[in-house]
């Protein structure tokens, strides 16, 4: 096989995974709390065969996300938080505790806090925060305590009933996507004390769709550009075969 189509080869299966990439971020735009990623390029330097020369061709080597914070939006309801700074809501999974953006959270039947896939919000130990019965009102400060107002009587008492488990990273790339708003990272979590918590608010996705079209657009031209360029070297190819065997003959 030419060097050429090995080049071209290369640059599609890197282009194709870019364009998963930005699929996935359109797809999220209106995903509370997500963060865009992009893809990080290397050179990749080969000898197919054992050539004479080496070929230097593309690889894709990982990806990053934007860590720019995106729009914040009133929405009312008191179980909806929105984080400014650089924590992370801690979420309860299988795989041990996860790290989300996402603030858009809710009450399940037992009255512990969840996300919108029903995973267990994280108190600051890593248990569950719970909602006790006949709470009149939910509260959550700026640190992230949650309280209830509660009480028979015309007087409500307020009472602490958890904290929300809120860290951040000294290298927020080291956090992976695990699907559905949430990272995992073997990094150690730091504790966040500048990260202040807006009750009755979310987080918007950092995606900006006229962006991503465009990123979408130039890799498509891309890829048809090295298509392009692999048909006439086949055709070259093709030529050439023909020309010596006519030669030969």
């Amino acid at each position: 096989m030419e060097n050429s189509v090995y080049v071209g080869l290369s640059k599609q299966v890197v282009l194709r995974a870019n364009m998963n990439i930005i699929a996935q971020n359109i797809a999220n735009i209106n995903t509370p709390g997500f963060r865009g990623q992009n893809m990080v390029f290397t050179e990749y330097v080969e000898d197919p065969r054992h050539m004479k020369e080496d070929i230097s061709m593309v690889l894709d080597y990982g990806q990053y996300q934007k860590t720019d914070p995106g729009p914040m939006k009133s929405t009312g309801n008191p179980l909806d938080v929105a984080l400014v700074g650089n924590g992370f809501l801690g979420i309860e999974t299988n795989d041990g505790i996860q790290y989300t953006r996402a603030g858009n959270l809710a009450m399940n039947a037992d009255g512990e806090i969840v996300n919108a896939l029903g995973m267990i919000v994280a108190n600051e130990n890593g248990g569950p925060i719970t909602i006790p019965q006949g709470a009149k009102e939910i509260n959550i400060n700026r640190s992230g305590v949650v309280s209830t107002m509660s009480g028979i009587t015309g007087e409500l008492e307020s009472t602490i009933v958890g904290k929300l488990m809120i860290k951040e990273f000294a290298n927020e790339q080291e956090l992976n996507p695990a699907g559905n708003g949430l990272y995992k990272t073997d990094a150690a979590p730091l504790d966040s004390p500048k990260t202040r918590v807006i009750q009755a608010s979310l987080e918007g996705s950092n995606v900006q769709a006229v962006v991503e079209m465009t990123r979408m657009i130039d890799v498509s031209r891309e890829y048809q550009a090295v298509q392009n360029m692999m048909n006439s070297e086949n055709e070259r190819l093709r030529s050439a075969i023909s020309k010596l065997s006519q030669t030969q003959g």
